[in-house]
């Protein structure tokens, strides 16, 4: 019986802050002019603050003490003025944190994103799509308080209490050392609190990430999920998904609420203190009633930055989190920044050779075993086998998707784990079985391979593709918005828009996975004369389960079990009565198959020749699928 792994425990407050240093100081340096604008408005603003309160043991002590009148103007002109340059100060404060701000988060959501989009296809097999979105868009929300007025405040609350402090201590130091007593017992609170708060928000952000991804997901398959009356199940799922969401912001409240709660008391202790020494010190005369109400305007002083500091401190708390979380993800190596791949790929011919590979997507779990095979410029190599063989694995080596875990895979000779990917994918064009568009017109999802194309050269790639056939009927045309994964189109349509996006890119290596599995026969037959413009003088790979659309490719390797255990033309591989043979009879019958036995009419042409790669003169031509 297995046991689920113990959980790592986290790191020490210390170590952690000392881990995220660099990336504060990355955040903070570029910004240090305006922080240091902001700090010296702060000053500006909690001096200017300290008018009023200071103001008040003037205005009993002497002005209304003993009535000296002449005093009240200039007195009450300064608390107006102190007032208003406190206003336009916090203005100006905030208008510039708070944009610089909400600057630096669109900075890092676009840094985040641009980052995710370079990680290898390894990475998004382990995290869920909308997981993804919401580690983009939500953990680098909690970092404006390091730019922000957050910081600054919190700097500002600081200097503001060793003001108060220093004018207390010179009006009553007895009554300042109690009151410092307990806030220092209450800072010990503010320790723990904190050291509680900051895992549970960094787990907020990993569920909310999780909730959000299979929310996307269901929404994503409205049609699977309405299809099997699964609404009340995803209903439950996201139900229980909300309630862990909830645990854990009732837990974060818990941990705030004896903030509050300890503050609370605090204010009440220091209250009832100062009302019972002051009163005992006036009494005595050692102290005036002017200094008794100045003292307790200045410790409202000391204390309100304290409570401010409770808040400021858990929105810190989590601004960390949610660096450590971007922080983490932007520790993924992207894969075209691995070291290895040093070498630009120039024009290439397209020659493919896999030499003894073996793959795992885990350690121990074989996918493919010593696969060995070559694939010549402007020649057609098709996989065929059952589902789980390792057919896609292989074309996911040739799409650089993956590295070998032994063996080589090269293009003209260079080790494909050296190429430099912008060199290499820029070179290849894929149609996969389940044709992916974005929200856009139909033009903008042809124009995807190739955003620098002319019209001319998206309608010509239309028109080889049949687009035009059905693109032409509809009232905005080219312009017709297909809705998110192409929805609004059918699924023929949607595969002859992702066909015409593969003859716009031009590629030198074509793979086709089921390119013409959602088509009816009668489109597919419309389409393979485009496929076979599209393949003339490319290496194309061909994964099909209807073995009637390879039967003229130049090679065809049968794999099972992740290994090749035949391979050759149709009417060899057939005349061999093994796998392939048994494939083909299963869907086509023995009778239907006689017509391309060796020596009848209709015989297999030879492959076209590695020496002339690009369907030149002297070449037969290219042939069509079926």
């Amino acid at each position: 019986m297995s046991s689920t792994p113990a959980k790592k425990p986290a790191a020490p407050a210390p170590q952690r802050l000392r881990a995220l240093w660099p990336d504060i100081k990355a955040i903070v340096e570029p910004r240090k002019g305006s922080l240091a604008i902001g700090l010296l408005l702060i000053v500006i603003s909690r001096l200017a603050g300290m008018v009023l309160p200071a103001s008040m043991r003037y205005l009993v002590d002497d002005i209304i003490g003993k009535h000296n009148q002449d005093m009240l103007v200039p007195l009450v002109a300064a608390v107006v003025g102190a007032t208003i340059l406190q206003g336009i100060s916090s203005f100006t404060l905030t208008q510039l944190l708070s944009k610089a701000a909400q600057r630096l988060i669109a900075e890092l959501r676009q840094k985040v994103q641009s980052h995710v989009a370079r990680l290898p296809i390894s990475y998004f097999d382990t995290h869920k799509s909308g997981e993804l979105v919401s580690r983009i868009m939500n953990d680098v929300e909690g970092v404006r308080n390091l730019v922000g007025t957050g910081l600054v405040e919190l700097l500002g609350g600081i200097l503001t209490a060793f003001l108060a402090l220093f004018v207390l201590l010179n009006i009553s130091p007895m009554l300042t050392g109690m009151a410092l007593a307990v806030v220092l017992s209450f800072g010990f609170v503010l320790q723990k609190a904190f050291s509680t708060l900051r895992p549970i928000f960094r787990e907020r952000g990993k569920i909310s990430a999780e909730v959000t991804g299979r929310l996307t997901e269901s929404l994503g398959g409205v049609r699977v999920v309405k299809g099997y009356h699964a609404e009340k199940r995803e209903e439950e799922v996201f139900g229980r998904g909300v309630k862990r969401i909830l645990d854990n912001v009732l837990s974060s409240l818990t941990g705030m609420s004896i903030m509050s709660l300890s503050a609370t008391v605090l204010l009440g202790i220091v209250g009832a203190l100062v009302m019972f020494i002051g009163s005992k010190q006036i009494f005595a005369g050692q102290m005036t009633l002017g200094g008794f109400v100045t003292f307790t305007a200045f410790l409202a002083t000391l204390v309100a930055p304290i409570f401010q500091i409770v808040n400021i401190g858990t929105q810190l708390t989590e601004a960390f989190a949610g660096l450590e979380r971007t922080r983490e993800i932007l520790s993924v190596q992207p894969e075209d920044e691995d070291p290895n791949r040093t070498v630009a790929l120039p024009v290439i011919n397209g020659e493919i050779k896999f030499n003894h590979v073996d793959f795992e997507y885990e350690e121990g779990k074989p996918v493919l075993e010593d696969v060995s095979f070559e694939s010549k410029p402007g020649t057609v190599t098709a996989l065929v086998g059952s589902s789980g063989s390792g057919k896609s694995t292989i074309i996911g080596l040739i799409a650089a998707f993956h590295k070998p875990t032994n063996g080589t895979v090269t293009v003209d000779g260079v080790d494909l784990s050296t190429a430099k990917l912008s060199s290499y994918r820029t070179q290849i064009g894929v149609v996969l079985q389940e044709s992916f568009l974005f929200d856009g017109s139909i033009k903008e999802n042809i124009a995807f391979s190739r955003p620098g194309a002319t019209d001319e050269e998206i309608l010509n790639a239309c028109r080889i593709a049949r687009v035009d056939e059905f693109c032409e009927r509809f009232a905005e045309g080219y312009g017709t918005i297909v809705g998110e994964r192409g929805v609004r189109l059918s699924g023929g349509q949607r595969q002859r828009v992702s066909i015409a996006r593969a003859i716009l890119a031009d590629p030198r290596i074509l793979i086709l996975d089921e390119a013409t599995s959602s088509l009816d026969s009668e489109s597919e037959a419309m389409i393979q004369q485009g496929l076979s413009h599209l393949m003339q003088g490319r290496t194309t790979f061909v994964i099909a389960h209807r073995l009637s659309t390879i039967r003229r490719s130049d090679q065809i390797l049968v794999v099972e079990g992740g290994r090749i255990v035949e391979r050759g033309t149709h009417a060899e591989l057939y005349g061999m009565e093994g796998r392939y043979h048994d494939l083909y009879t299963r869907q086509h019958g023995l009778e239907a198959n006689l017509f391309l036995a060796p020596g009848e009419g209709d015989a297999i042409p030879e492959p076209v020749a590695s020496g002339n790669p690009k369907g030149s003169s002297g070449a037969p031509p290219l042939r069509m699928l079926s």
